[in-house]
């Protein structure tokens, strides 16, 4: 049995999974917000009880919002502040009394697909997470490509390429620079840059429902999230050069978004053609999770 745990900062969910992948047990509790110590207490309750309704030991893999520095052995960059500068692994070890694999949840997101998901098979899938922010993953034959310094596939740090006069030098991002692709190419920024426009409080779905129905601002909206969309893996497409690109988080329920970044792509893109699909996530919500508990996948 795999055991994964996705650690968030709003839930911490458990998954299940036979040697089929087929899953067998999934719960999910509140995460404990500002309190390392409880966090802790809660990923051991959820082990517990995912080994008590199985009658089963699992491995266990966990997805985070951030890295293990392999500078120092803790974590950095998690937007969770409170798991920064912590040596998790460690802990969990001796918490769970077995060995535990960390991954950043992006990468989770991308070995998920890549196992058994809209990408199964294909040797280097590039898995973006379009939601609250906009961080990614690498896959490379299936196993999470962590990179030499922990930070493979984060470019949620890097500004939105390309930029036009009228988006120079773009909004501030938590991260710390401006026009960064995490908020301009998030569920977020899609929502709060529509709102800011136009004085409303308007949510996603509701945006591109006015868009449907043909208003003229929603529209011009939506074109210009495209576009920045478009130009960030047009950058990815340059240097890595993926076999699929695979959407997840919120706007990658935006069907009209699969037919339209190819074009947005195409004009920054340096090659003679182009063909690699970008694809919705087949597990959604669930991959990051599955994903955590496939890095046991050896």
């Amino acid at each position: 049995m795999r055991l994964g745990i996705d650690w968030g900062g709003t839930k911490i969910e458990i998954i299940a999974l036979d040697d089929a992948g087929h899953e067998i047990f999934r719960k999910r509790v509140a995460t404990p917000r500002d309190d390392y110590a409880g966090c802790i207490e809660a990923v051991a309750g959820l082990v517990a009880a995912a080994e008590q309704e199985t009658g089963q030991t699992g491995t266990v893999g966990f997805g985070i919002p951030g890295s293990i520095s392999p500078a120092t052995g803790l974590v950095k960059n998690a937007n969770s502040t409170w798991m920064n500068g912590q040596p998790l692994d460690k802990d969990l070890e001796e918490r769970l009394a077995r060995p535990v694999r960390i991954q950043n949840d992006a990468n989770c997101l991308a070995v998920s697909e890549a196992t058994d998901g809209a990408a199964a098979g294909a040797h280097y899938v590039h898995a973006i997470i379009i939601g609250t922010g906009s961080g990614s993953g690498i896959a490379i034959d299936g196993k999470a490509h962590r990179g030499a310094n922990g930070i493979g596939g984060e470019w949620g740090a890097i500004p939105v390429p390309w930029l036009k006069d009228d988006e120079f030098p773009g909004p501030d991002c938590w991260i710390g620079h401006r026009g960064c692709i995490d908020y301009w190419c998030s569920g977020t920024g899609f929502q709060t840059e529509y709102n800011n426009a136009t004085g409303q409080s308007v949510k996603g779905p509701e945006i591109m429902a006015l868009k449907r129905a043909g208003d003229t601002v929603a529209t011009a909206h939506y074109e210009a999230y495209v576009s920045r969309l478009g130009r960030a893996l047009a950058m990815s497409a340059n240097l890595m050069d993926p076999d699929v690109f695979v959407l997840g988080g919120g706007m990658s329920n935006v069907d009209e978004l699969y037919d339209d970044l190819p074009a947005a792509m195409a004009p920054y893109i340096f090659s003679d053609a182009y063909e690699v699909p970008i694809r919705k996530a087949k597990h959604g919500d669930s991959s990051g999770v599955r994903g955590a508990a496939w890095l046991w996948n050896d």
